[in-house]
């Protein structure tokens, strides 16, 4: 069966970094797309980024962390990143992955929504104080 399993949450000062991991097993679709998500204490759930197998690794952000995070994946690891730089009390929030199978063309509203995701990892805590 396919497992997500998130790694690197913790507690940081604003203006601070982490790095998030994601191992995923389990699985053996041809095109995929791996994401973050976030959910907030009495907040929707958002689609953080995400990074998409066609167009040979197409990456998707959400406005909101536009120029300071990064999704990268290292394919042989099968392994998706999440580099998290200057950090805001906005970001605080539980930090899950994803894998959606055979995206097709992928778009960013498509590779962003969560009900496009067939597997969920249990998710990590990110927790930015002022």
């Amino acid at each position: 069966q396919v497992q997500l399993v998130e790694s690197g949450g913790g507690s940081v000062q604003a203006g601070g970094s982490l790095r998030l991991s994601c191992v995923a097993s389990g699985y053996t679709y041809s095109s995929n797309c791996m994401g973050w998500f976030r959910q907030a204490p009495g907040k929707d759930r958002e689609g953080v980024a995400a990074i998409c197998t066609p167009r040979g690794g197409t990456t998707y952000y959400a406005d909101s962390v536009k120029g300071r995070f990064t999704i990268s994946q290292d394919n042989a690891k099968n392994t998706v990143y999440l580099e998290m730089g200057s950090l805001k009390p906005e970001d605080t929030a539980m930090y899950y992955c994803a894998i959606r199978p055979s995206p097709g063309v992928a778009g960013p509203s498509a590779a962003l929504y969560g009900g496009n995701y067939a597997h969920w990892g249990q998710g990590t805590q990110v927790t930015v104080s002022s």
